[in-house]
């Protein structure tokens, strides 16, 4: 009910032309109009800037904001080079790794913010308004975004593999990942819809076109004019191969640089890049849902800032004692690291001791090996 009427609240404002400061859970629209009045527009010009140089920076902050969220919620902590526990941090997590695009335009962003307004606006903040710069940059009409969200100082690797969606999940499984992040099944269809820009790396879904199946090479659920092209794109894959230089292909053949609902015309087609993109139409429930959004590209946009509001509320820390706010998104603050890191939600009810002063787990470098790819993360989007 909440989400419903801040929505409702936020539509209503948008057609006065105006919004005043809505609180919601603790967040708050226009946040920081007192402290740093000029923080979402600075933040929207980098943005704008950086795409305009790179098109692939859209939907790879865009994704950098769905991956920080959906494991220990939106605390920045997918930004962190190095964490206080010794942990080796969540951006080195082979779901992570290479692929993440966007973080040096939240660092142009923050050091921007730091002389503007020094120790005022969070890295969560601005990566959640980033994300919503990004989308409209690419096509999305604007929305509004609650802030006051805190910065954390937990970032674990080891929290992603088992609870993160990856690129070989089907419905059943995407369903209950979200269920348990409080969203829903038609949200997975929604923010699957980002996909709409952005591209693949070949072995992210090379299973599908080179040795399928003991019956066949290409997976039958493929248009054959389409496998065809993506064989062309991707030649086999060879053990040695280097992940880094893997040829990418964009999402959506028709629009890949704007963020509308030809992604589901595709998947319609029988174009889904990924397995995970084609289960959408392999399910009754969600195959609805997809027919829908590809009649309706004002409706799709609509519930997709809709959810891209509901993500940005997932565990956020609010409030002094909660988190911190960053002088840098890649570290903690020093004078901080010595207070209890707020755990993700699937082990709050197992609260380990943190010991700081213990030796520090070694960095291991992200593994170069197609094999470790298989649990990239849902959101693949990058240039």
């Amino acid at each position: 009910m909440l989400l419903l009427f801040l929505v409702a609240v936020l539509a209503s404002a948008a057609q006065r032309g105006a919004v005043d400061a809505l609180i919601v859970d603790g967040l708050q629209v226009g946040f920081y109009g007192q402290t740093c009045p000029e923080a979402e527009g600075a933040i929207r010009d980098i943005v704008n800037n950086e795409i305009a140089m790179d098109r692939g920076i859209a939907p790879g902050l865009i994704r950098l904001f769905f991956h920080d969220c959906f494991i220990t919620g939106c605390d920045a902590s997918i930004l962190l080079d190095e964490s206080p526990a010794g942990d080796v941090p969540e951006k080195e997590s082979s779901a992570n790794g290479f692929t993440l695009v966007g973080l040096n335009t939240i660092d142009t962003a923050k050091s921007t913010l730091e002389a503007m307004c020094p120790s005022t606006v969070s890295c969560a903040d601005i990566l959640a308004f980033a994300a919503r710069d990004a989308a409209v940059a690419a096509g999305l009409p604007s929305y509004d975004v609650a802030a006051g969200r805190r910065d954390g100082v937990r970032s674990n690797m080891d929290d992603l593999p088992g609870n993160f969606p990856v690129p070989g999940h089907h419905v059943p499984r995407l369903t209950e990942l979200f269920n348990q992040r409080g969203l829903s099944q038609e949200d997975l269809v929604l923010l699957s819809g980002a996909h709409s820009i952005g591209s693949a790396h070949c072995f992210m879904f090379s299973n599908r076109i080179y040795g399928f199946s003991e019956q066949a090479d290409v997976d039958p659920s493929l248009d054959p004019e389409y496998a065809a092209r993506l064989r062309q794109m991707c030649p086999p894959r060879k053990p040695d191969d280097d992940p880094q230089q893997a040829p990418k292909v964009k999402f959506d053949a028709q629009t890949g640089e704007k963020l509308d609902n030809a992604y589901y015309s595709e998947l319609l087609a029988k174009r889904g890049l990924l397995t995970s993109d084609n289960a959408l139409i392999e399910d009754p429930e969600t195959r609805a849902m997809v027919e829908t959004f590809a009649r309706d590209d004002a409706l799709w946009q609509q519930k997709f800032a809709q959810a891209m509001q509901r993500v940005s509320m997932l565990d956020v820390l609010i409030g002094e004692g909660k988190g911190q706010v960053r002088k840098q998104c890649r570290l903690v603050n020093k004078q901080e690291q010595q207070q209890q890191p707020q755990l993700p939600w699937f082990r709050q009810h197992q609260r380990p001791q943190f010991p700081w002063s213990r030796q520090r787990r070694p960095r291991l470098p992200f593994p170069h090996h197609p094999v470790a790819d298989t649990i990239n993360g849902f959101f693949r989007g990058f240039h």
